[in-house]
């Protein structure tokens, strides 16, 4: 499925439709180029699994935590060298937590992933404009 988007907003509404259907446990692995709107997708998730906070990229914190009426973990991955690193920071205690994980620059940890992650695509295609891409699997 692809939705486009003309604005951050549009793109936070989509992630905010995303999430609704989402299950607890999901891995959600977003791809895309620097200012592609990974953030604001996620921003829209946390909104649309009823979490109130102010939802900011952990790119120098590397993940996250939302908690409200579901949980969400936002990982950053622009900074780590490998999935190696990643397990250095517990992911797997992550994902027996339960809650949902949302993982920008997954190409960076790919190898981590069991094949059952939800793969989110943002393609920049203007200034504002946006090609998101959602689908199962790498």
């Amino acid at each position: 499925m692809t939705i486009l988007t003309k604005s951050e907003a549009e793109t936070e509404a989509a992630g905010e439709r995303f999430a609704r259907t989402l299950p607890d446990g999901a891995v959600v692995a977003l791809y895309g180029d620097l200012g592609a709107g990974k953030t604001a997708f996620v921003r829209g998730m946390a909104r649309g699994m009823g979490i109130d906070a102010r939802v900011s990229s952990p790119t120098f914190t590397i993940v996250n935590e939302y908690l409200g009426a579901r949980e969400l973990y936002h990982f950053d991955m622009y900074r780590l060298g490998s999935s190696e690193e990643l397990f250095d920071i517990g992911w797997e205690d992550y994902l027996r937590r339960g809650g949902v994980c949302a993982v920008e620059w997954s190409e960076n940890v790919s190898d981590a992933f069991e094949g059952d992650e939800i793969v989110v695509r943002i393609e920049k295609s203007g200034d504002s404009e946006r090609a998101i891409t959602i689908g199962e699997g790498a």
